[in-house]
């Protein structure tokens, strides 16, 4: 694999250029290394992004063509990146800390996105009203116009894909900040847009600190529809930024998610989902199987098990793992790690037992060992706040109606999960669950065309699936007299 190029630019109004906020050091997390330079944008590059694609939007560049070209470009981006994949794949393992394999499944998982929304393109179509005879009304949708994109660095493609291309799918014009921990990837995104034949200022891509790029993005007065996943303070900052301009906004901010195993649950299978639930992508997954709420006359049992499987997962670089296995990378970054560490030492401080993990790994790098937390309580600072790590509280229930209290007992409503036979069960449970979506007997079940999306500070509105496109869109009614 060739070594990666060591300055990245800007994607601004068509063109590649250089940051008027000067550079940004990307570290590489497998060894906490200085990996590359990127191109820093200051608010003067930020305001020029957002003009672009307010010119391109007023100029009708996306909405006056027939939908099915859209969908065809749209559909390209995704083309593009599976060409280009293992380029790709390597640059975000080495920016991000996955392993390889965890890098091909996201440059996979973006360029399905693009396939799905562009597919849907020629499919939003409005409805005619019934009012007499003296009427004829009907509603068309019509996009916002600059959509803003805010990215998290967990999954830093995959995320632009998930907005983006439903944004695009629906006619507006995009601005999207990366993130300033791995922003090399969304270059790709850029480059994937000019080999579709986007036209000039339908996307254009920079990477910013939040507080001067970002802050600057979401306050702009072109700006139409925003879309942000990560924390709930950065949320509630963004939201209140965008209710001063009256801006629709998407927010996904995370979850403490918890799976509920009773004693007739496939514990072979529940250990297997365990092992994807918590520690794929190192934990670092708003989606997160961070809670295991178990029946206390299986606890034991399955706390081993999941013990057991933790301590087979081989934590190191990413590039020394390309092939699928029981294997997970870095953290994201020395802070990332730091926290998470200090969450498991205040849990053990606390009266929680670390069975397995807790500690860093003595290398270079930022790793944290696979954890799993036992005798953890409701109360407890692991059992409320994201980690945000492959760190893994399990909780102990007797009845449902316990069970129930403490997965519903957070602040989060993002998604949980269900592991029994019991068919009456799954059912009665999945409709008292606070959260916007239930997994049953698989966790992460479903896939892009399914709707995503949190209760209570896990956000609002929906991601994925043909939900989606009505962030996207706005409703307009005609009505017409009859004379």
């Amino acid at each position: 694999m060739s070594e990666i190029k060591p300055y990245w630019q800007n994607y601004i109004d068509g063109e590649w250029v250089d940051g008027g906020a000067g550079n940004l050091t990307v570290d590489d997390p497998a060894t906490g290394e200085a990996l590359a330079q990127q191109a820093l944008a200051s608010a003067q590059d930020v305001d020029r992004a957002v003009k672009a694609a307010k010119a391109c939007h007023e100029a009708g560049a996306l909405t006056e063509m027939r939908p099915v070209k859209r969908g065809r470009m749209v559909r390209a981006m995704g083309t593009y990146l599976l060409d280009h994949i293992d380029e790709i794949a390597y640059v975000l393992c080495r920016e991000a800390g996955k392993p390889l394999w965890e890098a091909r499944i996201e440059v996979e998982g973006a360029a399905r996105y693009f396939e799905y929304y562009g597919n849907q393109c020629e499919t939003i179509e409005g409805r005619s009203i019934p009012l007499g005879d003296s009427y004829y009304d009907f509603t068309v949708y019509e996009p916002f116009g600059v959509s803003a994109h805010v990215v998290p660095w967990n999954y830093p493609l995959e995320m632009t894909a998930r907005s983006l291309s439903a944004a695009l799918t629906a006619g507006n014009a995009c601005v999207v900040k990366t993130p300033e921990l791995d922003p090399l990837t969304n270059s790709f995104i850029a480059s994937a847009a000019e080999y579709a034949g986007l036209p000039r200022g339908a996307v254009n891509i920079f990477c910013g600190l939040g507080r001067e790029a970002g802050a600057s993005l979401v306050s702009h007065p072109d700006v139409n529809q925003i879309v942000f996943t990560g924390s709930v303070a950065t949320g509630v900052s963004i939201a209140s930024a965008a209710a001063k301009n009256v801006v629709p906004c998407v927010l996904e901010l995370g979850g403490k998610s918890a799976a509920i195993a009773w004693p007739d649950a496939n514990l072979d299978n529940l250990v297997s989902n365990v092992r994807w639930g918590i520690f794929f992508n190192a934990g670092q997954v708003c989606s997160a199987m961070s809670r295991l709420i178990v029946h206390e006359d299986v606890h034991d049992e399955v706390v081993e098990r999941v013990a057991d499987m933790a301590r087979s997962i081989s934590a190191g670089p990413g590039v020394d793992r390309p092939e699928f296995g029981p294997n997970m990378g870095a953290m994201i970054s020395d802070s990332q790690r730091n926290r998470a560490e200090s969450m498991c030492q205040q849990a053990e401080r606390q009266g929680g037992r670390a069975v397995v993990g807790g500690r860093r790994l003595n290398r270079p790098g930022f790793f944290l060992e696979p954890t799993v937390f036992d005798k953890v309580t409701p109360d407890m600072s692991i059992a409320q706040e994201e980690v945000f790590g492959p760190v893994l509280s399990v909780l102990k229930f007797g009845s449902d109606d316990e069970a129930l209290r403490l997965a519903n007992g957070t602040d989060y409503g993002l998604v949980s999960g269900i592991f029994t036979a019991d068919v009456d069960r799954a059912m009665k449970t999945a409709r008292r669950l606070r959260a916007g979506q239930v997994f049953v007997n698989e966790w992460y079940a479903g896939g892009v065309e399914t709707p995503f999306g949190g209760y209570g500070k896990s956000g609002y509105g929906r991601e994925k699936g043909r939900e989606a496109l009505w962030n996207y869109l706005q409703t307009k009614n005609i009505a017409i007299a009859i004379r």
